[in-house]
């Protein structure tokens, strides 16, 4: 059963979670990290939320647009570590049903059932024409995509964030070439995001209220997964999208997955 529609802007964000993300006031002054530091902070982050292993989970998407009706998706996403494959796919609604994205190396195709083909799209497509990217389901690469700059440490409602500005690597294809980014201190999660254009501009921001700590038994450890992002187009600022992760599956998938799945889903 899909959760209640809720009404997403961002007083009623402010009201809900404000406990949480909110901006009270900056941390006392500490000493900069290093470029080193940095790094092993990023790698920090990625690691606690990558699985290295195989994922499998439910997504719930509720998009909302200006002077647009509210829509709402389900999806399902699958993930492979061993050959970096990974797939999202829509069960609902009946119109989206049987479409999907999946990544074979570094290319990203998009299928569409009433096409019959496939479309190559980069990585700033909009997954679905959500604000919802595929690096948002895909595992963190932080450290690997990304060159820190420390810009302090700040308090978010009753967090300690360490700030840090991330400048997209040359050569890569990524959704945004710019991030600031706030990780809770104590657990390495990210609380909030703010991406940007190569000329500066605000795009998009993201929070991240709810984290939930599940076992991987590949990695043999306990991982960690966003059970709630949104996402405000600051662009387009009546827009937003809410995300709910559930049903996360860490076994391994067999290498027929992805066409087993596809399959299924176009016969619903």
């Amino acid at each position: 059963m899909s959760p209640p529609m809720t009404i997403l802007t961002r007083s009623t964000l402010v009201a809900a979670v404000a406990a949480a993300l909110s901006f009270v006031a900056a941390h006392p002054a500490r000493a900069a990290l290093s470029a080193p530091e940095m790094v092993k902070f990023l790698k920090g982050v990625d690691d606690r939320q990558n699985s290295n292993g195989d994922w499998r989970a439910s997504a719930y998407l509720e998009q909302k647009e200006k002077d647009k009706v509210d829509v709402v998706y389900e999806t399902e996403y699958y993930r492979r570590s061993s050959d970096q494959k990974f797939m999202i796919l829509f069960t609902k609604p009946k119109s989206s049903a049987g479409q999907g994205y999946l990544r074979i190396d570094s290319n990203l195709w998009f299928y569409d059932p009433s096409v019959g083909k496939w479309e190559r799209r980069t990585e700033r497509e909009r997954i679905g024409g959500t604000n919802s990217r595929r690096s948002d389901f895909d595992e963190s690469r932080l450290a690997e995509e990304y060159d820190p700059t420390d810009e302090g440490t700040e308090t978010l409602g009753r967090y300690t964030a360490v700030k840090l500005l991330l400048k997209g690597k040359s050569g890569l294809d990524l959704a945004f070439p710019e991030i600031r980014i706030w990780i809770d201190k104590d657990t390495n999660n990210v609380l909030k995001r703010q991406e940007f254009a190569l000329s500066g501009r605000l795009l998009r921001t993201a929070y991240y209220p709810k984290w939930k700590k599940v076992y991987s038994e590949s990695k043999k450890a306990d991982v960690w997964y966003p059970e709630e992002i949104r996402f405000f187009d600051e662009v387009e600022k009546a827009n937003s999208t809410l995300v709910l992760i559930r049903a996360v599956d860490l076994r391994a998938l067999p290498a027929n997955l992805f066409t087993k799945a596809w399959l299924e889903s176009k016969s619903r």
